[in-house]
């Protein structure tokens, strides 16, 4: 990132797009507990702690990938690229 203060609005940009993929992330899993809860009864910590590793993991990672693409894109890497092959 050749321009510091374009980097520093691609970073915070970022920031605050995994800070909304956090709370999704938070949503999703008490959602998905419980839905499991009232299918299934009371569940134990670790199925809870399951549920919030996977649900929220998911969430969270594909909140980061996106995010980094749009990092990519949003600083003109993508164009460096493009010229390199050029």
């Amino acid at each position: 990132m050749d321009d510091p203060e374009q980097a520093a609005h691609a970073w915070q940009r970022f920031r605050t797009i995994m800070a909304w993929m956090i709370l999704a992330a938070a949503v999703c899993s008490g959602g998905a507990i419980v839905g499991l809860a009232g299918a299934y009864g009371p569940l134990r910590l670790v199925t809870m702690l399951a549920v919030i590793g996977g649900v929220g993991g998911s969430v969270v990672m594909a909140g980061a990938l996106m995010g980094l693409v749009f990092l990519s894109s949003g600083t003109g890497h993508d164009e460096d690229v493009e010229r390199l092959h050029d």
